[in-house]
């Protein structure tokens, strides 16, 4: 059984997305970040960086086992499961590279738009105007991979479109219409469609 220690953002969504489309069962924990549980002692001691999500896998290699950062339980989910990731060595690659991106780049850019969009106290044209535009920059290096892909990581669905999608589904916090991305928008769509996504991004409820 996976205990997943989460909130609704996107990062947190990643792990749940994967979770039900691996079907594996799991226990939501809801660790409420507005309140700054992720604070907890308890907490910290499965994800020291005191970021949501993190798992707990009770049935891990030699025991319980703990894991944090999205990536991380992405890739291990896959080992896990064998599922998500291709036993081919250079397209499993392909799947991680772009995981990577969308750990490196998208997700830490996108929620600098979201604070400095939505959440900072006073606007600040220069970083608004900063990281707008590198949020489109990326919009179209996302864009120009789907034109000749049918998934983020290649022709397989798998781990790297997991980590990309919660992103993408607040594309209006960050200003992006998608109608401007047409590869974007048709896989945005089909994502979107999938039984598990819509489970996955729902939690917690």
């Amino acid at each position: 059984m996976i205990d997943l220690y989460t909130w609704s953002t996107p990062n947190g969504r990643k792990v749940s997305i994967m979770l039900e489309e691996c079907g594996l069962p799991y226990n939501v924990h809801k660790v409420d970040i507005s309140k700054n549980e992720q604070f907890k002692p308890d907490f910290l001691k499965i994800s020291p960086n005191n970021k949501i999500p993190a798992i707990i896998d009770s049935d891990g290699p030699g025991g319980p086992y703990s894991c944090f950062e999205t990536g991380a339980i992405l890739l291990y989910l896959a080992d896990k499961t064998n599922k998500f990731l291709p036993a081919d060595r250079a397209k499993r690659f392909d799947h991680i590279q772009w995981l990577m991106w969308q750990m490196g780049g998208f997700g830490p850019i996108l929620g600098q738009t979201h604070h400095f969009v939505r959440f900072a106290p006073e606007q600040v044209p220069y970083a608004i105007k900063r990281f707008t535009e590198e949020t489109a920059r990326l919009y179209g290096v996302l864009d120009k991979r789907l034109a000749s892909n049918e998934w983020c990581g290649g022709a397989d669905y798998g781990v790297a479109d997991f980590a990309i999608y919660p992103w993408a589904a607040r594309h209006e916090w960050h200003r992006i219409d998608l109608a401007a991305f047409a590869n974007v928008k048709r896989w945005y769509d089909a994502m979107g469609a999938r039984p598990a996504v819509k489970k996955g991004m729902a939690v917690p409820a």
